[in-house]
């Protein structure tokens, strides 16, 4: 123990004259630099840029070693470097995986063991190759057959960061390509294993203009399925909206095929909604985290009265107020009004621990996804959370004690080094990270609910429970009675919700 703490403090000494140099440094006039000095001190930066990250997977492999990311309050060690330094569940992959290829290893006995592709390593510890150079190889070497045998695999990484040391990445991938083909020439056997590994279904986010691009990789069977069903659905004159009466069963007429000015891929995409609509109407999804399989949206009610403005899913899909109007046409219509909750519906307290129908609903109108911050897991894939005190201890399940967090997060909130929650005064979730998380983050997820970065920091410029209610919001019923929807004078199509904030 004397010797680990000896050490200990001699990487703190060392780190603490590594920012007292990189401070000297930053100190340093410029100015009266020439070109040539210029140049040097540029290539010396980057040399110890590229070094760096050596000395933080050396720290995470032995951070790795010591504990777990059970006993820091995490799930994983991605979970850990995204909550602690603030950086995209991207980066955090990015830098375990490094981690796990660059860093000295350990065996069970303890033995010590070289980097799991010691040449990459070697470079990156001299600064001869940069990140962009490191994903190359990373993904160059993850691609190699099964079948490559160990030789083979060492001699293709070294070949690679012999070649990364001289050119850049463009070319560095041109070259492992080129010798990915020569290793397969003939390509890999196609088998049941390798086409059920491929497959998968992908969307893009969300652009500009609302629509969402899909990339699928679809099995023999897959296909076979949806070839049948496109057969049917996706023929001239199924399914067309530009028909007063589309036809989605039986034959359509002659004039409908005629008029059918489709696309194959439209009407491809005209049948994916048909057979989602009838999918959904079956009753046959069964349920969803206490909710029928629907689709719920949530919009204020001045958007709904006004034909202006926008609705969200609650998988997080931004759609036109006309498309939810179109869609509402035909469905049941809820109004979540955010103040003191009232009725037996919505106040259950210690009746029972899981949340009703109701409770769900007004939960997806106000947190509109997980709560924790930075969780972008939406509503459709969140659980009811006892926020306020769990019930196990006492708490209510009151829907002014409840939040939305999805089955992970909802886990991870514990007595033992976990995460605690709460309700502030404004009716936000705050989510408290345990010790060695908590390097003062943000609380409260922004993700779902972005309108609130707009409200102003002082609580005291806020309306309380007891002046006004915060929130209103219409979701995918009953109509609200008059005193709550009396139009106002100056109110564009109708009245505004109170507070004048979406749901």
């Amino acid at each position: 123990m004397y010797v680990r703490s000896m050490s200990g403090n001699g990487l703190q000494a060392a780190i603490a004259e590594l920012s007292a140099a990189y401070e000297k440094v930053t100190a340093c006039e410029l100015e009266l630099l020439t070109r040539p000095d210029l140049l040097a001190a540029l290539d010396e930066v980057e040399t110890l840029s590229c070094q760096l990250p050596t000395m933080r997977q050396r720290l995470l492999s032995r951070l790795q070693c010591e504990t777990t990311p059970g006993e820091l309050g995490a799930c994983s060690w991605k979970e850990v470097l995204r909550v602690r330094y603030r950086i995209s569940t991207k980066e955090a992959h990015r830098r375990v995986t490094e981690t796990e290829l660059l860093a000295p290893r350990q065996a069970m006995t303890g033995q010590p063991l070289a980097p799991a592709l010691p040449a990459t390593a070697a470079a990156q510890a001299h600064g001869l190759i940069n990140a962009e150079h490191l994903e190359v190889i990373r993904k160059s070497i993850a691609k190699l057959p099964g079948w490559v045998d160990a030789v083979t695999r060492d001699q293709f990484e070294v070949d690679l960061v012999r070649t990364a040391v001289k050119v850049g990445p463009k070319e560095l991938t041109d070259t492992a390509d080129l010798r990915l083909f020569l290793l397969d020439q003939d390509g890999p056997e196609p088998t049941d294993t390798e086409r059920a590994r491929k497959r998968g279904v992908t969307k893009s986010p969300q652009g500009a203009d609302g629509m969402v691009e899909l990339r699928a990789t679809l099995t023999p069977e897959a296909w076979a399925v949806w070839e049948a069903i496109f057969a049917k659905y996706a023929a001239p004159g199924m399914c067309n909206p530009d028909d007063p009466q589309p036809c989605t069963s039986g034959t359509p007429t002659q004039a409908q095929i005629d008029n059918d000015l489709r696309s194959l891929a439209q009407r491809q995409h005209d049948a994916l909604i048909a057979v989602g609509r009838i999918a959904l109407m079956s009753g046959q999804l069964g349920q969803l985290n206490g909710l029928p399989v629907s689709v719920i949206i949530r919009t204020t009610l001045q958007d709904l009265e006004s034909r202006a403005g926008i609705g969200t899913t609650g998988g997080g899909t931004v759609i036109p107020i006309a498309d939810v109007i179109r869609m509402g046409g035909h469905a049941n219509h809820y109004l979540a009004i955010f103040d003191k909750a009232t009725g037996s519906a919505l106040n259950l307290f210690r009746a029972r621990r899981t949340a009703s129908p109701a409770q769900r609903i007004m939960l997806i109108a106000r947190d509109g996804g997980c709560t924790k911050p930075c969780c972008t897991v939406g509503a459709y894939g969140c659980q009811a959370h006892h926020a306020n005190a769990d019930f196990a201890h006492g708490g209510n399940t009151n829907v002014d004690d409840l939040a939305l967090a999805c089955g992970p997060d909802n886990r991870s909130v514990n007595d033992d080094n976990g995460w605690s929650t709460r309700i502030n005064e404004r009716g936000e979730v705050e989510w408290i990270p345990p010790p060695g998380l908590d390097t003062g983050q943000a609380r409260i997820n922004y993700y779902h609910r972005p309108e609130r970065l707009l409200r102003p920091d002082d609580p005291e410029d806020q309306p309380t429970s007891e002046d006004q209610p915060t929130d209103s919001n219409r979701v995918t019923g009953d109509e609200p009675d008059a005193a709550q929807t009396d139009p106002g004078p100056d109110e564009p199509g109708g009245p505004a919700p109170p507070g004048h904030q979406a749901a």
